[in-house]
């Protein structure tokens, strides 16, 4: 597996599908588990990459309800006892009192074909979020609109922003979510203009590379 810190003590782990950050302070932070089956990536980094216990890892933070974000998180956490942490707002499709969101278009098809090969295990969220919450060094950001759930979380310390499935860096630009996996388009956009107006210099979205300096997107940006 290939070792990536993004910035000083923020990692990001490969291969897991949406990106997985671990945030490796005195107490370790995980954001989003990626698709089911790659648990034992996540734990493999803790322990040979970081060379840290599993039972570092206190908090398990999901940005959204969607498979590729919260796969892994039933099976991380019993292998490390932290805590599942998500917004009020998603956690019924996460603990199976809401049947989980859908694409729209013809993928909707698709992923009903998909889904008991990619079954996401029930679990309870221990930590119920709201904006303006805090995680350790990092403020919760309610951002809606992707799911009715979506957080992002920003550490104003290390000015880096991790945005979920709201905010993208594609192509030198910034992006929003995909129109087929998001509920209420209008809202993303109200979300994505909020995530846009915090000072953040490093963007560590759900898919794709991160962003590693603001001021290198392209001169006609967003």
């Amino acid at each position: 597996m290939t070792h990536l810190e993004v910035v000083p003590g923020i990692h990001r782990i490969d291969g897991v599908n949406a990106n997985c950050y671990l945030i490796a302070d005195q107490e370790l932070i995980l954001v989003d588990t990626g698709l089911p089956r790659n648990a034992r990536k996540v734990l493999n980094y803790i322990t040979d990459d970081l060379h840290r216990q599993p039972s570092d890892l206190k908090t398990i933070v999901l940005t959204h309800c969607h498979m590729d974000h919260i796969g892994n998180a039933e099976t991380i956490k019993q292998a490390t006892g932290a805590k599942i942490a998500a917004h009020g707002e998603d956690a019924p499709y996460m603990d199976g009192r809401k049947r989980p969101p859908r694409p729209k278009g013809v993928l909707r098809f698709l992923f009903r074909l998909l889904s008991p090969a990619m079954r996401v295990e029930k679990f309870k969220v221990d930590v119920l979020l709201a904006g303006n919450d805090r995680l350790g060094s990092m403020e919760v950001v309610h951002v809606p609109g992707h799911t009715p759930g979506s957080i992002a979380l920003y550490d104003p310390s290390r000015k880096v922003l991790f945005s979920g499935d709201v905010l993208r860096y594609q192509e030198g630009r910034l992006a929003g979510p995909p129109d087929r996996f998001t509920m209420d388009l209008e809202e993303s956009r109200r979300s994505v203009e909020k995530l846009k107006s915090i000072d953040f210099e490093t963007l560590c979205a759900g898919h794709g590379e991160p962003l590693r300096s603001r001021s290198a997107l392209a001169s006609k940006g967003p």
